[in-house]
């Protein structure tokens, strides 16, 4: 078939030399404009290294683009992670329409921030999922779904990376193989079991520590690597990385109280135990580990956040 790819970073990468090896045709890449020249986005430079086309438009809104996809003549699009809207009278161009790729079970967990907000709110259960491109957001039919689980530890990275990177692009290419054989379902969204979740941001990310630890290691793993869970230090947003829960608490100390600051990390009071945190960014700076970021901001153990 005649794909268009659209998407970003080793993701699209991954599944564009998929889509090859399987014998279709990429006729062209869509990718957002580069961040800096010196760092072209992954799936642009193995296009580029293949002599794949490559556009980068600020919008695919541009009408522009509609003629351009309409020039190419697909036969498919395949959205693979995606962050740039694609229009209706874009993604209606291809022959057999556009699909796209997903990190959660919908109709649960719509929205550009699937895989942190599945942690915060404290599944255990996850998966991705392959849909029909509609006008709504992460609405249109579902054509496949995998599951896979969150163990008690992963973070936002350690779920993506570990899991739903290898196991999304199986989907994509097990999704184009069906539509290539014409025996590709659309299953409506059950409307009933639908949820969706605004980006993470900070505005959700700040820490209170009174809550029950199960709630404050969730939001701290969840925000991990983006924007990183918080709280305030002398007017700085002090973030925390690579944390662990553990049982370990002085007998009356209140939560949110710094009790030791070691090799080990950073170790605050919880409700039921304690939380450890490896590395720590402060401000704009670099994260690093939590020993030497308190030392440099002056954070000694009795300071409560």
């Amino acid at each position: 078939m005649r794909i268009i790819l659209v998407g970003q970073a080793a993701f699209a990468a991954e599944v564009l030399d998929r889509l090859r090896q399987d014998g279709h045709e990429v006729v062209a890449v869509y990718c957002p404009p580069d961040a800096a020249p010196d760092k072209p986005d992954p799936v642009k430079a193995r296009a580029v290294a293949l002599g794949i086309p490559v556009r980068q438009h600020a919008s695919l809104k541009d009408p522009k683009v509609r003629e351009e996809w309409q020039e190419l003549h697909p036969d498919l699009a395949v959205l693979a992670y995606v962050t740039q809207i694609v229009p209706p009278q874009v993604f209606v161009v291809p022959r057999l329409g556009s699909i796209c790729f997903h990190p959660s079970l919908l109709p649960k967990y719509r929205g550009g921030s699937a895989i942190p907000w599945q942690i915060i709110k404290g599944e255990t259960k996850t998966g991705v999922t392959v849909f029909w491109v509609d006008q709504g957001i992460d609405t249109g039919p579902i054509l496949l779904q995998k599951e896979a689980t969150i163990d008690p530890d992963d973070t936002a990275a350690s779920l993506y990376f570990n899991k739903l990177f290898p196991l999304g692009v199986e989907a994509v290419v097990e999704a184009v193989r069906l539509i290539d054989r014409g025996v590709a379902p659309r299953i409506p969204q059950d409307e009933s079991q639908a949820t969706y979740d605004p980006l993470c941001r900070d505005e959700h990310a700040e820490v209170d520590w009174s809550q029950p630890i199960e709630q404050v290691y969730n939001l701290i793993r969840g925000c991990d690597p983006q924007p990183g869970a918080y709280n305030r230090v002398r007017g700085e947003k002090l973030r925390f990385f690579d944390a662990r829960k553990t049982g370990a608490r002085l007998p009356d100390s209140v939560p949110g109280t710094v009790l030791e600051i070691g090799p080990n990390g950073l170790v605050v009071a919880a409700q039921g135990g304690a939380i450890v945190v490896k590395r720590l960014r402060y401000g704009s700076g670099a994260k690093r580990p939590a020993a030497e970021v308190a030392q440099e901001i002056g954070l000694s153990t009795g300071h409560r956040f």
